[in-house]
């Protein structure tokens, strides 16, 4: 089993992120927040290993971030790398990414304070498909930022129809809160959906229908830990009314595939 989405900070500011974000965002992590705490709850919930998604919220963070996310690209702990849409020399980046071998990337469009259809995160879609890498992008509503959804399901079609990219994930189940809109504008289409934090948010049959509908083959199992529990999740996810069969592709299979491991 794999968890397509954590996080994860470096040990001398952990406490300190989690401090604000818990604030910020009104919830308690799960995790210290550090590598070795996601290590030990991706042991605990019986997962094989969790994938880390930094979020680069300034251009100038680049380096420090992507250096931290180096260490940790194998074991418990499988990194992806991040970038801003104001990073101009945005192909530069992102072959650097791939040649120093992350599998994918993070855009959040609430932190990186970009609408999710702007032009330069169409760019950066666009090479990163060419470059083979995966995009997971925060999309729906995040409590940090209450006033604003900068990922709705609008957007993200707009941006499947402009890009039509190849490996793009919308986190939350395309939408976080806005699941009506994911159904009428997103179900069906050539993207990929993730379970972050969503158990016990949404209503587990519009959870399996959307999953249904759109393809239990294009559905990643995921937490946002340390925002839910992974052991939790899983023990969520496990009693649901769905086939042995659609739980092992949710679980499992499609990570795998994405991944190609």
């Amino acid at each position: 089993m794999i968890d397509f989405h954590t996080h994860m900070f470096p040990d001398k500011i952990a406490a300190k992120t989690l401090d604000f974000l818990s604030g910020r965002c009104k919830t308690v992590p799960f995790t210290n927040g550090t590598a070795a705490g996601l290590a030990q709850s991706t042991e605990a919930a019986g997962l094989h290993c969790s994938v880390a998604l930094p979020v680069v919220t300034n251009p100038a963070q680049f380096e420090s971030i992507n250096r931290f996310a180096a260490q940790h690209r194998e074991g418990k702990i499988l990194s992806f790398g991040g970038i801003h849409p104001d990073n101009s020399d945005y192909k530069e980046k992102l072959t650097y990414l791939k040649n120093n071998g992350f599998r994918g990337i993070k855009l959040h469009p609430d932190y990186q304070g970009t609408f999710f259809n702007d032009i330069r995160y169409k760019r950066i879609l666009s090479f990163a498909s060419e470059l083979g890498l995966i995009v997971s992008v925060h999309a729906g509503f995040d409590p940090g930022y209450p006033d604003c959804v900068h990922c709705t399901p609008a957007m993200a079609r707009e941006v499947i129809d402009d890009v039509r990219p190849e490996k793009l994930i919308l986190a939350h189940m395309g939408g976080f809160l806005r699941w009506d809109e994911v159904e009428q504008e997103l179900v069906g289409r050539d993207v990929w959906f993730d379970t972050a934090v969503v158990f016990g948010k949404i209503p587990d049959g519009q959870f399996i229908r959307i999953c249904r509908q759109h393809g239990t083959d294009r559905i990643l199992f995921a937490t946002d830990s340390p925002w839910s529990g992974q052991k939790e999740s899983v023990e969520y996810f496990q009693k649901m009314d769905m086939t042995e069969d659609e739980k092992k592709y949710i679980f499992t299979e499609n990570a795998k595939k994405l991944l190609t491991l």
